[in-house]
């Protein structure tokens, strides 16, 4: 699971989604990506899920970016719990997603291969993607 190893606050506010994303919406290191077209709060196991999906389809050819961390904890109260006595434990973590930003980025294998696997890996996230392919280097199929 997808978890910072140190963080400098325990608990965090909810935060809005609001705009697109105005850093990581380029493709900087692979040739193929998987790009955002909505918001969503994306936790580690989503995230990991989809990892998981592309490196089975690849069989460990060619390299994959992970573009997102999540980095922002999740509280919950216990059920039964009466109102007050302060905010909830961490549940998980996740991730703030806004339109335009970079998710998965593909690179050293053909760009069919590297679609299916990208659309692949949208099924698994609970948002709508689309892919984005980088003129600028890697394998031209």
């Amino acid at each position: 699971m997808f978890e910072p190893s140190k963080y400098k606050f325990r608990k965090a506010f909810k935060g809005r989604l609001q705009g697109n994303s105005m850093v990581g919406n380029t493709v900087a290191f692979g040739s193929v990506a998987l790009k955002a077209s909505e918001c969503c709060r994306m936790n580690g196991r989503q995230i990991e899920s989809a990892r998981k999906t592309i490196n089975r389809f690849l069989k460990r050819r060619g390299k994959l970016w992970i573009r997102i961390f999540p980095n922002v904890p999740v509280t919950k109260k216990p059920t039964d719990v009466r109102m007050g006595k302060g905010k909830g434990s961490v549940e998980f973590w996740i991730f703030r997603i806004k339109p335009g930003r970079v998710l998965f980025e593909l690179e050293g294998i053909p760009r069919s291969q590297a679609r299916i696997a990208l659309e692949k890996a949208a099924t698994k996230l609970p948002i709508k993607c689309k892919i984005v392919i980088n003129n600028y280097g890697g394998i031209r199929h």
